[in-house]
């Protein structure tokens, strides 16, 4: 064949269809931010409308993290055994119609079922489609791509948060309805752009599936490459889903969701709490509400900033840098509960910023870490335990600040973030240099 054949398929150029595919993908994330996000823009009109009581308006919030515990890993495990390619496009259409099934909900309980079901659906999402894009993104922008996918998180809630102040400004009493059953749109949107794209040759290739994949591989690359030129062997021995519970890969699944569950606890509870953290350090009215709105953007600049480090600095490094910086940003809130205003929004700021690295770890970690037998199993069970994380640390929030102040919950999540630091020295491994195939590969 031609000089291409001793060339890892992970030294090719990137090209439009790992550009598209990046885009594609990118809906797993955004959709999540906006259907998580759009619940909270519409709950006062909501509750008045079905007469919610406070178990129902909880129950209602959490349903759709509840749902993404079940579907993360449930959804990685089918993508294992169907392939990336078909679940790809059907989880977009449950999306779609279960959002638009929200429009007619005469009931409570009706709407938290939907709620569910949506949170099945977008976390099977999350394995899936990130499991495809890695499996076919070059090497060196492998980190960097799924790195950036994390962003589009906040890109949904913040279309969300739009989205849903004009639809209730302009829909009238059953305004609610209208933007609940927005998320359709940009779901099916996603379904549109998604439709055609190839499984995933690696996927094939474990599956015996050889000609298949080389005829993938020519579609993508172009006739001059073939399924030789990628590093995984059809001779090797595919590992067993059972082995993220024991063995190196269970290892692996430890140090994962540690780190996830880490990052993502105090994170997900500053963003949840952010003006009723920053009135209680005494900032009030509108200087609460911006502030509030100030820490998003400098999440979302965290998310960049470790986007542009991820190669530079590494995994591990920046992952080790990560907690360091964001939890001595904590430690100093705890120190200084009742700080000056300027201070007390610069150090949230930087805690903002600095988590911006274990963040972005959050979609790459996992994807590099397993073999594509159990790569979609592994970050769906990732997924799941994060979803744990970000509720307890949800949840937590207003009874900590009740019961034991707001310096000591600082103190608490300083203490979070140092576990996270403690455990990515002692286990995290470093693969910026390494094709997928050698990243995933352990003895077991």
């Amino acid at each position: 064949m031609s000089s291409n054949q001793k060339i890892s398929l992970e030294d090719a150029p990137l090209n439009a269809f790992h550009k598209k595919l990046a885009v594609y993908s990118s809906g797993a994330p955004f959709l999540d931010g906006y259907i998580l996000s759009i619940i909270g823009v519409v709950m006062v009109q909501l509750s008045q409308a079905l007469q919610l009581t406070t178990l129902q308006e909880g129950l209602v919030a959490a349903a759709s993290l509840i749902g993404m515990f079940f579907g993360g890993f449930v959804g990685g495990l089918f993508t294992d055994r169907l392939g990336r390619k078909t679940l790809y496009v059907l989880v977009l259409v449950v999306l779609a119609l279960f959002s638009l099934c929200q429009f007619w909900v005469a009931s409570a309980w009706s709407l938290i079922v939907l709620r569910l079901m949506l949170g099945v659906a977008i976390g099977a999402d999350h394995p899936l489609a990130t499991s495809l894009l890695a499996e076919f993104l070059p090497k060196k922008q492998r980190g960097s791509i799924l790195a950036a996918l994390v962003m589009m998180w906040f890109v949904g809630a913040a279309v969300a948060y739009v989205a849903g102040e004009v639809i209730l400004r302009m829909a009238g009493p059953e305004a609610w309805r209208w933007a609940l059953a927005s998320a359709a749109a940009p779901a099916f949107l996603f379904l549109v752009m998604r439709a055609g794209t190839p499984e995933s040759a690696r996927w094939l290739l474990s599956k015996g599936r050889v000609k298949e994949a080389d005829q993938v591989i020519k579609k993508v690359y172009g006739n001059q490459w073939s399924v030789q030129n990628l590093p995984e062997k059809t001779t090797e021995q595919n590992v067993s889903v059972w082995s993220l519970f024991h063995s190196n890969y269970g290892r692996r699944i430890f140090f994962v969701s540690i780190f996830w569950t880490c990052s993502i606890i105090p994170q997900f509870a500053i963003y949840a709490f952010a003006p009723k953290i920053l009135s209680t350090m005494g900032l009030t009215g509108e200087l609460a509400a911006w502030g509030a709105v100030a820490i998003t953007v400098m999440f979302v600049f965290g998310c960049l900033l470790g986007v542009k480090l991820i190669n530079p600095l590494g995994r591990r490094n920046m992952l080790m840098h990560s907690f360091l910086w964001s939890g001595l940003a904590l430690l100093l809130l705890g120190v200084y509960p009742d700080g000056a205003s300027v201070v007390t929004l610069a150090l949230f700021g930087s805690y903002a910023l600095f988590i911006g690295g274990a963040q972005v770890l959050q979609y790459v970690y996992p994807n590099e870490l397993f073999p594509t037998s159990v790569r979609g199993s592994a970050v769906g069970l990732a997924t799941s335990l994060s979803r744990i994380g970000a509720a307890v640390g949800t949840y937590l929030v207003p009874l900590s600040l009740d019961s034991i102040g707001i310096g000591n919950t600082m103190y608490v999540a300083f203490g979070i973030s140092m576990v996270g630091l403690f455990f990515t020295w002692l286990m995290a491994p470093e693969t910026r240099s390494l094709d997928l195939h050698q990243a995933s590969s352990v003895r077991c």
